[in-house]
């Protein structure tokens, strides 16, 4: 492998108009494709087996008017009393609109100076355009903002509308150009890195509007997909440009230090890149075709960054020349000292030390992760928006006039071929602790069916709500019955999160250590890979919970108050974090282990691995959180505080990982870094990594600066 990446680098250094160019075509014909066969972006939250799936099933098949999304119309009097008359006339707009089955009558506050219209809808919310479903409810209901109402929007559709408006990505960009102008001191080598992952990332985002005509695919998957293909994109440019200019730096022509770079620090982007795409293969564990889909879609961004890494940068570097150095560099002939002296200080002072540094690291990281021993995961609704958005401000306006629980109805599906007595089991409803309303029955058309709103005294986001959900399902409900409606979905989409989390966490964990025991030839080294992600995973899981559950930080992250972690966040931030953090270990061990190769000597390795990536893991880590934080912008809830999560998780293994756990551990091994069984190591497919297999040059040779790009 690390031969073959040397002549692609080399190859691509030589040459590097065919690639550019090539690369070109490959984005034109992926564009092409997307423009005329691409598919758009729908959410599917089907839950197989659970109650509110078989009670939505039982409504698609029985009585499809009340089958869909929902849209609520709150009307607030400024004075007095909602008129009449205009909420029959908005009614009668609102029923003019597409896709709109049923708007059911106005239902008034005790003092009048509320309303709330009720629309339903025959499709599901992943079937409607989001933002024009609004303004279409707005323009229908303009009459009643004209004579003074205030009319907000609540329910499925309006709480859909979370769309990025491209602050998180800008902020990024601008960050890691910043990071990489003071790491390298050179406009070209601060451009190239952004420049070449940029060009995968639209590669990928386009990759994932062809993928969306075959699958349903989540609508935050493109922007889970940029966060993370952003942030390693960047990273894996880095490393190897890193390693590039070292050989420059040693005297070596642009084509020969850009095929080395690619035979070293390219295998570690290889094998890095791998293990991010092992870690998102896990979703699929999942079952829920909204995690697998975001799995998918965030695998070919990777994908196409690493492709770019490997290919389209070596290119570049050969159109770069020596530009990529300082100018006093380039006309000095100085040397760069690729090492930190700091770091090495410090490594081998922790070596000397090390079981007091990691009893301090290990108490340090345990008590970051103690938060999450008491996280609630629960998923987001319109309580969780800023104060400035429609949906909350109806959401606030229902609560002040039908009491909390009107905000999360539930829905009663009931099979009346099984199942006559609606009578009896209204009033079993009714008669229930922590029931406060139960409307009418709503028959179908065929009399097989019907539905039957029920109002908790809880808001949905109560935790009281669950054992409502379970008590109602237990002991009241006849066979043929079931719940559905959001709060009841919420319910069961928690639970089957928090089932399907730990086979994740297995396959995956499993998997990364296979595969980097094969790199490494290493029985304890990728074990200890393995304990120290899952540590600092724990320690983001806890920084989450004392952030959004306790409010530490709500305000500042422009939320109204502390609210639960998103039940998507565990799965999700798993999967991503995994492999990110799987990244910095590989670069470190590929570098600690060449050294071992080298000399023998397990504690020197370990330093010289530290002091000579310290530098380019630290700028790296710097840049993946100022993206990650980036991301903690962004209106959707689940995308804050998957980048508020993913930052914390970085920072902590780039610091107290790398530079404190690592260094302990493996002087404390010692030798035993490296051990492999002999019956094991006869196994295991023999790979080249650390450059094996590349020939020397044969002489260093300076060559002409080819014409800039």
């Amino acid at each position: 492998m690390s031969r073959l990446l040397y002549r692609l680098g080399r190859a691509a250094a030589l040459r590097p108009w065919r690639f550019v160019v090539a690369w070109v075509l490959v984005i034109g014909a992926v564009a092409g494709v997307a423009g005329v066969a691409g598919g758009s972006l729908q959410d599917d939250y089907t839950l197989a087996g659970t109650g509110s799936q078989r009670a939505a099933d039982l409504l698609t098949e029985r009585f499809p008017a009340l089958s869909g999304a929902d849209a609520r119309v709150v009307v607030h009097a400024g004075k007095g009393r909602v008129d009449p008359a205009g909420l029959e006339g908005a009614r009668r707009e609102l029923a003019k609109l597409p896709h709109v089955s049923v708007v059911e009558p106005a239902v008034p506050s005790r003092d009048g100076a509320t309303a709330l219209i009720t629309v339903r809808y025959d499709v599901l919310v992943t079937d409607l355009a989001p933002d024009e479903t609004l303004e279409r409810l707005r323009g229908a209901t303009a009459g009643l903002e004209r004579a003074g109402n205030q009319v907000e929007f609540g329910g499925e559709v309006p709480e859909n509308v979370t769309a990025p408006d491209g602050v998180a990505e800008v902020v990024g960009v601008v960050a890691a150009l910043v990071i990489l102008l003071l790491a390298f001191g050179s406009v070209v080598a601060a451009g190239l890195p952004l420049a070449v992952a940029l060009a995968g990332l639209g590669a990928g985002v386009l990759g994932i509007t062809i993928l969306a005509a075959f699958a349903n695919v989540a609508t935050t998957a493109p922007t889970l997909a940029v966060m993370t293909g952003l942030g390693v994109g960047i990273d894996y440019a880095l490393f190897i440009l890193t390693r590039h200019r070292e050989g420059l730096a040693q005297g070596l022509s642009v084509h020969e230090a850009a095929g080395r770079a690619n035979a070293t620090a390219g295998l570690s982007v290889l094998f890095a890149g791998f293990t991010v795409l092992l870690a998102l293969s896990g979703l699929v564990l999942s079952r829920i075709p909204v995690f697998m889909t975001m799995g998918f879609a965030t695998g070919i961004v990777v994908a196409a960054t690493v492709a770019g890494a490997v290919t389209l940068l070596p290119a570049v570097l050969g159109l770069a020349g020596r530009r990529v150095l300082r100018r006093r560099d380039r006309a000095e002939g100085a040397t760069i000292r690729a090492e930190s002296p700091r770091v090495r200080r410090w490594a081998e002072h922790v070596g000397r030390h090390p079981w007091p540094w990691l009893l301090a690291a290990l108490a340090l990281m345990l008590t970051l992760a103690a938060p999450a021993l008491g996280m609630r995961t629960w998923p987001s609704d319109a309580s969780s928006e800023p104060e400035s958005n429609t949906a909350r401000q109806a959401y606030d306006l229902v609560a002040d006039a039908y009491g909390p629980g009107a905000n999360g109805p539930l829905l009663v599906a009931v099979d009346l071929r099984e199942s006559p007595d609606i009578a009896g089991l209204r009033a079993r409803l009714a008669a229930t602790e922590g029931v406060v309303g139960v409307a009418p029955p709503q028959v179908s058309p065929d009399g097989s069916a019907a539905v039957v709103v029920v109002t908790p005294a809880y808001g949905p986001q109560d935790e009281r709500v669950v054992d409502l959900v379970d008590r109602v399902r237990a002991d009241v409900l006849p066979p043929g019955s079931e719940i559905t409606g959001l709060t009841a979905a919420y319910v069961d989409l928690s639970r089957v999160l928090d089932e399907r989390l730990w086979p994740v966490i297995g396959v995956v964990v499993a998997t990364s250590f296979v595969m980097l025991m094969i790199v490494f030839r290493s029985l304890l080294a990728p074990l200890k890979a393995a304990a120290m992600n899952l540590l600092s995973i724990g320690a983001a899981y806890g920084a989450l919970t004392a952030i959004f559950q306790w409010g530490w930080g709500a305000e500042l992250l422009g939320l109204p108050h502390g609210v639960p972690v998103s039940s998507f966040i565990l799965l999700l931030m798993f999967a991503v974090l995994f492999g990110v953090s799987m990244d910095y270990e590989v670069f470190l061990l590929s570098r600690v282990r060449e050294e071992w190769l080298r000399t023998g000597n397990a504690r020197a390795s370990v330093s010289t691995g530290l002091a000579v990536t310290g530098r380019v893991i630290s700028s790296a880590a710097l840049i993946m959180v100022a993206v990650f934080l980036g991301f903690a912008l962004d209106p959707g809830l689940v995308v804050k505080q998957m980048g508020v999560g993913l930052a914390v998780a970085v920072a902590l293994d780039a610091t107290v990982v790398r530079l404190v756990l690592v260094p302990a551990t493996m002087a404390l091994l010692g030798r035993a870094n490296w051990w492999l069984p002999r019956p094991l190591d006869r196994l295991l497919p023999t790979l080249e990594p650390h450059g094996a297999g590349v020939e020397p040059a044969a002489a260093p040779e300076r060559e002409r600066e080819p014409s800039p790009a």
